[in-house]
């Protein structure tokens, strides 16, 4: 039995708690700072409100004031599930806390930019605990399609973990791989993050519209340019072809948020009016991205290498109509 530490009371945060307890282990749930009445919800219900489940006996939500207290009892596996936006602010709470290389596994999905460079979120999770003191660090990112409610309903899903030492993602697969949460790994970190992130924003792209013809093609364009963009950024080809990629992007497209917000934005919404009239208390994962890579990608790309990224990018960053 082990002791694995999730941050981020979420829906995935959450989810991930299911294989993990069915191994046995005993499983910590803390909360961020902007979540404390949201345990107290969950500790009184003893069911997750957005999930719609009940919560496994041997997981227990904590507040985050907690943190320390459940670190000091010597945790084997840490999972950050807070949404990309948190991923400095989890980096800051773990520096706070860490005495030993405890290995994480970065489940959020998302890219960032530092000193005008592309940043995947292992990478900036790393820099930040370097620059608060933590030496040693060993961080898996998790790729692949999974969607909460189906991982928490014990549905069988498939996803890749990424870790430059393969031998850490493989040590992680072991302690959490169920009958129904299947892992793969591999040592393209770069790639598996890149597709976890950019797959929203095609997602959206292939979301405008509802004609068969016309998806099919979006689908393959996005593939192209997934392809494109991750070999510049020194991910590898193949990656875009397995679960990080294809796969992820044709569950985010069939159904996920940024799909939701591709069809209004093929509707003729531009992105305030549909995030303020239809979607006003979601996450919108890919808009996020845009905002945050957007402007870069324009400078170091053109219309004929990525124009269906572009062409989002356009649309979202200028409240334009999607073209």
């Amino acid at each position: 039995m082990a002791k694995i530490l999730i941050l981020g009371a979420g829906s995935m945060g959450t989810a991930f708690s299911f294989p993990c307890s069915d191994n046995n282990h005993q499983v910590s749930v803390v909360g961020t700072h902007l979540e404390n009445d949201f345990i107290d919800k969950i500790n009184s219900l003893k069911k997750h409100p957005t999930l719609d489940c009940d919560i496994p006996k041997n997981v227990n939500f904590y507040k985050n004031e907690k943190l320390k207290e459940i670190v000091d009892k010597k945790i084997d596996l840490i999972a950050v599930a807070v949404i990309s936006k948190g991923i400095e602010w989890a980096s800051i709470e773990l520096s706070k806390v860490l005495k030993n290389n405890i290995p994480i596994l970065i489940l959020t999905k998302g890219l960032s930019i530092n000193n005008n460079d592309y940043e995947i979120l292992a990478h900036k999770m790393e820099r930040i605990l370097k620059n608060n003191g933590i030496k040693e660090t060993n961080i898996t990112g998790a790729g692949g399609p999974c969607l909460a409610k189906g991982l928490a309903n014990k549905t069988h899903t498939y996803v890749v973990y990424a870790n430059k030492n393969v031998d850490t993602a493989k040590q992680i697969k072991k302690l959490v791989s169920t009958k129904y949460y299947h892992v793969s790994v591999t040592n393209d970190l770069i790639g598996v993050e890149i597709c976890a992130a950019i797959k929203n924003i095609f997602s959206m792209a292939i979301g405008s519209t509802k004609n068969l013809n016309t998806a099919a093609g979006l689908i393959q364009q996005s593939i192209n340019e997934m392809i494109f963009f991750t070999e510049k950024l020194n991910g590898k080809k193949e990656t875009v072809s397995g679960l990080a990629g294809i796969a992820d992007l044709y569950v985010s497209a069939d159904g996920g948020r940024n799909s939701k917000m591709g069809k209004y934005l093929g509707e003729g919404m531009t992105f305030k009016e549909a995030k303020k009239t239809k979607m006003p208390n979601d996450t919108i994962e890919g808009a996020d991205l845009v905002f945050e890579i957007g402007s870069k990608i324009k400078k170091d790309f053109d219309n004929k290498s990525l124009p269906l990224m572009i062409s989002v990018i356009d649309s979202i960053c200028n409240n334009k109509i999607l073209n």
